[in-house]
């Protein structure tokens, strides 16, 4: 496999946005050394990074109807779930036109109907009165520098439980040093269930849900195999990795 080429290379306020292709494969980057997504360009659907995969572990205990993403990305989550629930509505909420544009020419990202990006900031949106409830809201907010920190914040919290259903999940990446923070004092104080995934490239997937619905070991099972079979990858490598926190 030949070593990553640059593609293409544009900036916008927030700094430069870099694509690379190693032939089988294309990186977004938001900055030199930084690797944000990757895609594999015969199977753009399938999620090749471990946070990404962890972040459709929700699909496994129900199937939500409507999606809201924060921070679009290459668009891998949204790809994935585009292409495993052929009924579901997303709404993508990116900061950068230029990471849309490049999602769309380089990496796969449908245009279609049943995907609907907003170009905002996403906390800002978030503040908009409230027209529509999701049943998953997944924050994935991060630039040149790291995380953005606003997504670690209580009121953030609080906005994105503003915009689920009454049995919804939030969804948010992190990164592992951030295990000690008070997100989930935050989280706890909101929600009945919290879960956490640490993968091995350091991320720390959360997730929170109000949810009563109990599933069984069979159905847990039942929803393993399906969820392998949809996503094209064995999802047991992941649903190993959550742990139940309350």
């Amino acid at each position: 496999m030949m070593l990553p080429k640059e593609i293409f290379r544009g900036y916008d306020e927030h700094g430069a946005i870099i694509v690379r292709d190693d032939g089988n494969r294309r990186f977004l980057s938001f900055g030199e050394t930084d690797e944000q997504s990757c895609v594999l360009k015969a199977s753009p659907e399938v999620p090749q990074y471990t946070f990404i995969r962890a972040m459709l572990y929700p699909l496994m205990h129900f199937t939500p109807k409507r999606v809201l993403t924060l921070g679009l990305g290459a668009g891998s989550l949204t790809n994935a779930l585009h292409a495993q629930l052929p009924e579901l509505k997303q709404t993508v909420v990116e900061l950068s036109p230029l990471v849309v544009d490049v999602a769309h020419r380089f990496f796969y990202l449908p245009r279609s109907k049943r995907i609907e990006i907003i170009t905002a900031d996403a906390f800002e949106f978030l503040q908009r009165p409230v027209e529509r409830r999701y049943d998953m809201v997944v924050s994935d907010l991060y630039n040149a520098e790291g995380l953005n920190e606003i997504q670690m914040e209580s009121v953030f919290i609080d906005a994105c439980q503003s915009r689920l259903t009454q049995q919804g999940w939030l969804v948010l990446n992190c990164w592992s040093d951030h295990r000690e923070a008070e997100i989930l004092d935050h989280l706890k104080a909101r929600f009945e269930s919290i879960y956490t995934c640490t993968t091995e490239d350091g991320n720390w997937v959360l997730f929170a849900t109000n949810s009563r619905q109990e599933v069984s070991q069979s159905q847990l099972k039942s929803s393993l195999k399906s969820m392998s079979d949809q996503s094209g990858f064995a999802f047991n490598s992941v649903a190993k990795r959550v742990r139940r926190l309350g």
